[in-house]
């Protein structure tokens, strides 16, 4: 030892990875382009909330899949069902508390909605538990058998619907505080998409402090990036899988809760009506990404509204091209996770 020993270096800050705000500036960039082709703000503001409704609700049905995939490697045909069951949970509810539903309290209001997510992501999550069990886990890493058993799956869900609440369509108003629209200048704007907008916000903030502020989230993270390293260290990546799945499912229960009101019409089918866009959104976003998600959510559905508008025969083709376009400029998504 010598008095003059070198002290030792200051350890060096981790690099930073610098974020990508180009698809993040997609959305806003869309909007302020669609102004003067629409030419009338009032149209374009009813347009562009009603765009971001539906792109919250598909959000919130798409989110819980794209984790399933970009962990578990899985194609979950079967997910639409959970959406369906979601919305018709919603009758468990509005049913023995019709009063709730068309007083003209707030506060009765909000609870029933509570209520219904409540008992939608309860069933959904209870069926996403016994699905992996029974029909998922038997084919993990085969994706042919996956695509073939939760199709399977889904039609045997769909009869199930079909036995305990009908094959007819039921009605399910929203609750009274929710119904009518409300004015900004020209512009009548339903208060249900105002909601719904509030709602997916909500759940993707808390979607992301779950994913990136706590440690079940950095698992999840890990387990896409690299699941064997995860089992490696020691974690039961088998359990993790099947906590992704039952909040998955829980997820879609609460999006068909969203779009049981949002449509007011129940059939059984209504869940998988929705999974092509859903597969769309997850495309475009990136396998895995849970913020690519997002983005995609709001790009299809307001890239529909606006197309719909402008030129009714290209709207029926505007994901599909629009997922193109996506593709074309970034193969593997806007913010692509895992490596496929």
């Amino acid at each position: 030892m010598t008095a003059t020993a070198k002290a030792a270096p200051a350890p060096q800050a981790l690099p930073q990875p610098k974020r990508d705000w180009l698809p993040i500036l997609i959305v806003p960039v869309l909007a302020l382009v669609a102004v003067p082709l629409i030419g009338n703000f009032s149209g374009w503001l009813t347009l562009t909330v009603a765009g971001l409704a539906m792109g919250m609700m598909i959000f919130i049905m798409a989110s819980g899949l794209t984790l399933v995939f970009g962990l578990m490697d899985v194609l979950n045909f079967g997910h639409g069902v959970f959406i369906s069951i979601g919305a018709f949970a919603v009758t468990l509810v509005v049913v023995p508390l019709a009063g709730m539903v068309q007083a003209d309290s707030w506060i009765q209001n909000v609870a029933v909605l509570l209520l219904c997510a409540i008992v939608a992501m309860a069933l959904t999550g209870a069926l996403g538990f016994a699905f992996e069990r029974v029909i998922v886990r038997p084919v993990y890493g085969q994706h042919l058998k996956q695509i073939l058993v939760t199709m399977g799956g889904m039609i045997v869900a769909e009869q199930l619907i079909h036995v305990l609440w009908g094959a007819d369509p039921i009605s399910v108003p929203p609750p009274e505080a929710f119904r009518g629209a409300v004015l900004i200048g020209e512009a009548a704007i339903e208060r249900y998409r105002i909601l719904a907008v509030a709602v997916g916000l909500v759940v993707f903030a808390a979607m992301l402090l779950v994913l990136n502020r706590t440690k079940i989230g950095l698992l999840i993270r890990a387990g896409v990036e690299n699941g064997e390293m995860v089992e490696a260290l020691g974690y039961r990546i088998r359990r993790l899988f099947i906590g992704v799945f039952v909040a998955g499912s829980s997820l879609a229960g609460l999006g068909g809760v969203m779009w049981a009101f949002y449509r007011q019409t129940l059939t059984p089918g209504m869940g998988m009506e929705v999974m092509v866009l859903i597969f769309i959104v997850i495309i475009i976003g990136g396998l895995g990404s849970v913020g690519g998600c997002f983005i995609g959510s709001l790009l299809v559905a307001l890239v529909a509204n606006y197309t719909g508008f402008l030129a009714p025969k290209v709207a029926l083709g505007s994901n599909i091209l629009l997922m193109v376009l996506i593709l074309m400029w970034r193969p593997q998504g806007l913010y692509p996770v895992a490596k496929r």
